[in-house]
């Protein structure tokens, strides 16, 4: 990503979490420029000709802030990666965005391939994230499930959620589950803990 990309990246994230989704929780501009100043060689852009497609920001952060499983803001330092520390042992993932005309195309698992070549470079411990599970609260209307235990179900294959499970495909493995992780309805304000440790 550079300075050039911010306009595109601020478009493609309102293209990819559209209502009930929070504006709030949203990349603005300043956010992505501070991105850019504490850790560049981690912010990643795809791009199809001069438009922005696929995005993926991350920050390092340390073991301990890594095993404490915070909410987002905590984990992060708020929007700005204020806890950004480039002798941290994980690189977190904070946010993957792929425009809804252009998925299923490669793009958001060439984004991931280079996160995970970037900890193979920077001699990492892993990839961590916390992903949204935006099909629970839907599944848990007819089943009588609790997210921990859906986490688990989506792992074995029981259930398919439309980001934990193309997310284990690519060989994240889940951790556990984190509740109040952020306002996100869909995902009964949850996310998946993942890792994925270089061979």
């Amino acid at each position: 990503m550079t300075q050039a990309d911010i306009p595109g990246v601020v478009a493609l994230q309102r293209a990819c979490f559209p209502a009930p989704f929070s504006e709030e929780y949203l990349w603005q501009p300043k956010h992505l420029e501070m991105h850019l100043a504490r850790f560049a060689e981690g912010q990643f852009v795809a791009s199809i000709g001069t438009r922005i497609v696929g995005s993926a920001s991350n920050a390092i952060v340390t073991e301990s802030v890594w095993q404490a499983h915070l909410p987002w803001e905590e984990t992060l330092g708020g929007f700005s990666f204020e806890s950004h520390d480039p002798n941290g042992t994980t690189l977190y993932g904070a946010d993957i965005s792929v425009h809804p005309d252009c998925r299923k195309q490669g793009i958001g698992k060439m984004l991931y391939s280079q996160r995970f070549e970037l900890v193979a470079q920077l001699h990492l411990a892993r990839y961590g994230t916390a992903c949204r599970i935006p099909d629970y609260q839907a599944t848990a209307q007819t089943h009588s499930i609790d997210p921990h235990q859906y986490v688990n179900a989506v792992a074995q294959g029981i259930y398919q959620d439309r980001t934990l499970t193309p997310l284990l495909k690519m060989g994240l493995n889940l951790v556990d589950c984190i509740e109040n992780y952020m306002d996100d309805e869909e995902s009964g304000n949850c996310a998946a803990v993942l890792e994925w440790r270089p061979q």
